[in-house]
């Protein structure tokens, strides 16, 4: 009798198995058979041509294993961040010709542009650091370079002063380090630190420095930004003329020479809004404008 019933149990404990077995492979089937999901993102990785000849201003890069290889990473890094590359190049038809044209006036090499992509990706930005505005200038800097900051005005924000401000800055350190590229470093860890670090280690090529993690890669990063973004085709970015985001130079200036108690009222006497004045002139950081001494000049759009 015991062993029908152990008989019986196994019989019913097989049968039971097979089921789960079934089941199992079933469902798995069915999963198999399912069409995956995707978000019809194909890419095609690539490495970056590194024989080819880069420079700084005209400086030639070392061609030295260690010079490669950080080139190396900057140009991958900046050519698959696709998002913030693609932005940029929108925004450098804005804001280049406007660079351009001050650092010409200058006598700046026109690849110090590229350090405003570097410093803030073209836009009013402000760091940890408090250094603000599209060359990251602190205060006291800003000053030292006549622009002017207080609880009203903040000219690190004024697109033509803070840019005229940083070609003064890039040709002080120019006379002060001998090099272009010296000058570049030096713009990023400070003009102090900078000379303190040449005269500790005995050096006087940034290139053969032994530097913190982002000043050393700050150059290679500055060459990578100004190759992509003049070659953007062959690092795989294809922005129409349409996309490019356009210079905000259709507008008139209105001159303010006494104080205005209030943006708002002072927009809509120009049939725009308080919002959009701010947008065309972005260093004005206060609802009002106490005018001592100085004389504004107010970008207004022609059509709002």
């Amino acid at each position: 009798m015991m062993d029908k019933r152990f008989s019986l149990f196994g019989l019913f404990a097989g049968c039971i198995f097979t089921l789960l077995i079934f089941v199992s492979y079933s469902v798995q089937s069915e999963a198999d058979e399912a069409p995956i999901e995707t978000n019809n993102l194909p890419q095609q990785i690539y490495p970056v041509n590194l024989d080819k000849r880069y420079s700084w201003c005209g400086e030639v890069l070392p061609s030295r294993i260690d010079v490669k290889e950080r080139l190396d990473r900057e140009l991958l890094v900046n050519s698959y961040w696709q998002s913030n590359t693609m932005l940029n190049l929108k925004m450098a038809n804005r804001f280049f010709p406007v660079i351009e044209r001050i650092f010409t006036e200058q006598g700046i090499p026109d690849d110090f542009k590229f350090l405003a992509v570097a410093e803030s990706n073209l836009r009013n930005v402000t760091s940890p650091a408090k250094a603000k505005g599209y060359w990251q200038f602190r205060k006291l800097a800003a000053k030292e370079f006549d622009l002017e900051v207080n609880d009203e005005v903040d000219e690190r924000f004024h697109i033509e002063k803070s840019t005229l401000a940083a070609a003064k800055y890039i040709k002080q350190l120019y006379k002060r380090f001998g090099n272009w590229t010296n000058a570049a470093a030096a713009y990023n860890i400070g003009p102090t630190r900078f000379s303190s670090i040449l005269k500790e280690q005995g050096e006087d090529s940034y290139y053969d420095l032994n530097l913190n993690s982002e000043t050393s890669r700050y150059v290679f990063r500055l060459v990578a930004i100004k190759e992509i973004l003049s070659n953007p085709m062959d690092y795989g970015f294809y922005p129409q003329e349409s996309d490019l985001y356009q210079p905000l130079d259709n507008v008139f200036k209105v001159k303010v020479d006494s104080s205005v108690a209030d943006w708002s009222k002072f927009a809509e006497q120009y049939g725009v809004s308080y919002k959009t004045l701010k947008f065309y002139n972005p260093w004005l950081i206060d609802k009002k404008l106490t005018v001592k001494k100085n004389t504004y000049f107010i970008s207004i759009p022609r059509n709002s």
